[in-house]
């Protein structure tokens, strides 16, 4: 590989990185074909990029990108490197999870996830869990709604009768 390659593709994993709030650097090594061919088929359909990566041309990318601070994250690494970047905080996980009920890899190095950074395999339980910006949303309008529908459901069975209303109030305030 020439220097303007390894320039070229540092530029471009560094433009990806810094484009990205969701990056988890794994340990692919010893997967066989039909399984790395199996893990990349996943990654595709959950719409995960997954490309393995010089750790030299990585960490050279990770110090390019301004605004970012990768930390620990630069110490792991070491030997095989599979990089897998999406839009969603846990989905990488949860298909690092799902593929490992069948193989015993990939196993996770570290994630940088909207400016924090997790290390080891520890971390992956609680990445698979992490809710996305939409599910919490999600949550947070749920609990709006329930006192607005305790109320509405309260005024309903009381059968609309003004007396019936008044009662239930009464009932509700003690």
């Amino acid at each position: 590989m020439t220097r303007q390659e390894k320039d070229s593709l540092i530029s471009d994993l560094a433009d990806r990185l810094g484009n990205s709030d969701v990056v988890y650097l794994t340990d692919i090594a010893e997967l066989n074909a039909e399984d790395s061919s199996k893990l990349r088929r996943l990654c595709f359909q959950r719409q995960v990029q997954l490309q393995v990566v010089k750790n030299t041309l990585l960490q050279k990318a990770m110090e390019r990108v301004e605004g970012k601070n990768f930390g620990e994250l630069q110490s792991v690494l070491k030997g095989n490197t599979g990089i897998m970047i999406a839009e969603v905080g846990s989905t990488p996980a949860k298909l690092i999870k799902e593929f490992r009920k069948k193989s015993q890899k990939p196993l996770l190095k570290g994630a940088y996830i909207e400016e924090g950074v997790y290390i080891g395999d520890a971390s992956l339980d609680m990445l698979a869990a992490l809710k996305s910006k939409e599910e919490l949303i999600g949550d947070i309008i749920m609990l709006l709604q329930s006192p607005a529908k305790n109320v509405i459901s309260g005024l309903k069975s009381s059968g609309g009768t003004l007396a019936g209303i008044v009662k239930t109030l009464q009932e509700r305030e003690s």
